[in-house]
């Protein structure tokens, strides 16, 4: 069962339950997915971009926006306008697609997981995760990468808590720690 299906069947009937939610309507419920990746090393290897292009676009099924500098930082050798990373936002049926896949298969492939921190869920119920590296998506192969780079997953909620946000991540199967 996919989580969009897991969600209207049984995680509305238990947030409205476990916070007295009246009606469907007011279930905290998962508005979008973005997927970043940072490439701060374009500037030395421009065929980064192209990389980290390919694989955000493989994994999300999206093209990816490239993300410019919004202004000089001689410390970091950045000037404004200059390539720094990739964003992708996913919503609607595609979004539900990624969670699907992200909770079945690419946590569980992660190595030595032993569960997402609950300090991952911030003070307004969204969900924010880093990976080192993009090996653990069904759609790249690790044979064919040719530099391995992070990826931070964002999932923005309606919920108004950080109890709330938990809750509905806990009910559509998100894998947290026994802490």
């Amino acid at each position: 069962m996919n989580l969009k299906e897991k969600y209207n069947q049984e995680v509305i009937k238990a947030m409205k339950a476990q916070f007295g939610y009246k009606n469907n309507l007011a279930v905290p419920k998962i508005v979008k997915v973005t997927l970043n990746v940072g490439v701060g090393r374009a500037k030395d290897d421009p065929k980064a971009i192209e990389v980290a292009e390919s694989t955000l676009s493989r994994i999300s099924g999206q093209k990816p926006v490239v993300a410019k500098a919004k202004k000089s930082i001689s410390a970091f050798k950045l000037r404004e306008g200059m390539n720094v990373g990739l964003k992708v936002t996913l919503r609607g049926q595609r979004m539900w697609d990624f969670l699907t896949k992200l909770v079945g298969i690419s946590l569980p492939r992660v190595r030595d997981f032993r569960g997402l921190s609950v300090k991952s869920v911030d003070q307004q119920g969204n969900l924010n995760l880093g990976f080192k590296e993009n090996i653990m998506f069904p759609e790249i192969r690790p044979d064919e990468v040719e530099k391995i780079h992070g990826l931070e997953v964002s999932i923005t909620t309606t919920a108004d808590s950080y109890e709330a946000g938990l809750a509905l991540f806990g009910l559509l199967g998100f894998p947290f720690k026994k802490e």
